[in-house]
């Protein structure tokens, strides 16, 4: 009667501790239904529609931030128009800032939910509510973390895959190389994890799935696209300037974001003033000073990117290193694939 009970509970392990490797070495191409381990990461200002179904015709997937949209009824247009685009082997999502600089979070969640999305995307703050309302949806949640810490939580709070944003990441960046952060996370981990950061061509594409991710999230090689609505100067900076001339700043929302240094970055500095420091040391003040520094540096991106102006703070990650020219969305996916 004990080696019955033995034998059982030897089978029962084994079964479960299968199931947790499945979940963990699925690609992105099974968490998806997508032929190629890539998605075209969702970038503020300079991702929209039109980009996410060029992305679906050639069998990857797009995310749109929803921020890009100003009301959610224009979002809610945005989600239906991917919906009737939508391929066989394509997938579309959004992404959703969830902390408190994002005033309309839930009423994004709700359109998402409402409407329908392949997966969801969550940047900053707690997750628990999208995972929740997301997967009553059938809704796959991807959450951005930058270490171990981090992905514990949201692993724990039931997300489906990581999003592992390294330190070569355009934009907001994390502090580990991705040969640190993807093993790191993989075998503390039971989930698939995707890596973001430092893919400017396919030799770097491979690279990252060698470390075991299970897909990849590339942004800044789209920025310079034909379906990007955003200033032909922005377009033509990531065409001229190179991985050389990418520094990391503090100064658009207090955290480290990576800009192109054009001379109004020179000009102004990358680092925190002396008040700055003192504001954010004051327990009281600290999150309504980084409130208001988010706003004015993000209406200094919006300026920038719709139109050339002397204040000029253009968001790009060093792969730019690697856009020659102003081509389509479908052109730039041939590099990759």
């Amino acid at each position: 009667m004990l080696e019955q009970r033995l034998l059982l509970f030897c089978i029962f392990r084994v079964r479960i501790g299968n199931s947790d490797m499945n979940e963990k070495t699925k690609t992105l191409q099974e968490l998806l239904g997508i032929e190629h381990p890539m998605l075209i990461a969702p970038m503020f200002l300079v991702s929209n529609v039109k980009m996410v179904v060029a992305a679906m015709q050639k069998n990857i997937a797009g995310c749109i931030p929803a921020l890009n949209y100003r009301t959610t009824e224009a979002l809610r247009d945005a989600i239906r128009e991917l919906r009737e685009a939508k391929t066989e082997k394509g997938a579309y999502g959004i992404n959703i800032i969830v902390n408190k600089s994002n005033l309309k979070y839930k009423e994004q969640l709700s359109v998402c939910c409402e409407e329908g999305v392949d997966f969801i995307i969550t940047s900053l703050g707690n997750p628990q509510l999208i995972i929740n309302e997301a997967h009553k949806k059938g809704i796959k949640v991807f959450c951005d973390v930058v270490n171990l810490r981090h992905a514990q939580k949201v692993e724990a709070l039931g997300c489906d895959a990581l999003i592992a944003v390294n330190n070569i990441a355009g934009g907001h960046r994390g502090d580990l190389s991705p040969e640190v952060l993807i093993p790191q996370l993989i075998e503390n981990s039971k989930l698939p994890v995707i890596s973001a950061g430092g893919v400017g061509n396919k030799e770097q594409l491979e690279k990252m799935i060698s470390y075991g991710a299970a897909g990849v999230s590339i942004g800044s090689p789209f920025i310079a696209s034909e379906e990007a609505e955003i200033s032909i100067e922005y377009k033509q900076a990531c065409v001229a300037y190179g991985a050389e001339d990418i520094v990391v700043t503090r100064k658009i929302s207090g955290t480290p974001c990576t800009v192109i240094n054009t001379p109004y970055v020179q000009k102004i500095g990358t680092r925190e003033t002396w008040l700055e420091r003192l504001l954010n040391r004051n327990r009281k003040i600290k999150k309504w000073v980084k409130l208001l520094r988010y706003i004015k540096g993000s209406n200094d991106v919006v300026k920038a990117a719709k139109k050339a102006t002397y204040k000029t703070v253009w968001v790009a990650g060093s792969t730019i290193e690697h856009t020659k020219k102003i081509e389509s969305v479908k052109t730039i996916i041939d590099r990759f694939v």
